[in-house]
């Protein structure tokens, strides 16, 4: 049976290539890692009944980007929460044995709603996966994702598109 969650520690032996082996789908290390825990990962839930992934960011004062982005005016960029939707549906595929190493494609379109300041306390990230396809050495997979902060939404995104390339 796959786990259906996954701590901070687990996320990073990932970013260390040891949770779906050599050669295979990673997380970035940290400070790019962009989340702290997936609390949620399931194949069969989400609008489309073809994979969730739900995953939170304790937000903190000391995060590195609210010292650069920007100077007295401290906001967690927006492509931030951008690379971490693709980095969960990558998460997704490899969790799924997908084999191959992990890109971002693209991504239909974007809309900011809100921002991600200091006084948030939580990001949550809710990926619904549209589609898997699998071609030729590759596997491709297709979701829609949201960012609420401290449970209002934020951000949103359509067709997050992400590859594992042997």
């Amino acid at each position: 049976m796959k786990k259906s969650s996954f701590s901070y520690d687990e996320l990073i032996s990932c970013a260390n290539g040891k949770l779906f082996g050599p050669g295979n789908a990673k997380l970035p290390l940290p400070p790019m890692l962009m989340f702290d825990r997936i609390t949620e990962i399931n194949e069969n839930k989400g609008c489309f009944n073809k994979g969730l992934i739900k995953a939170e960011l304790d937000i903190k004062d000391n995060h590195w980007f609210f010292d650069c982005h920007f100077k007295e005016d401290p906001v967690m960029p927006g492509c931030l929460g951008l690379d971490a939707m693709w980095q969960l549906v990558g998460f997704y595929l490899g969790w799924l044995g997908n084999p191959g190493r992990g890109r971002a494609l693209g991504v239909s379109s974007v809309k900011f709603i809100g921002e991600v300041l200091k006084d948030i306390k939580m990001a949550t990230y809710e990926i619904d996966i549209k589609r898997i396809l699998i071609k030729e050495g590759a596997t491709v997979g297709l979701a829609n994702g949201v960012l609420l902060a401290d449970d209002k939404k934020i951000y949103k995104a359509e067709n997050l598109k992400v590859g594992l390339f042997k």
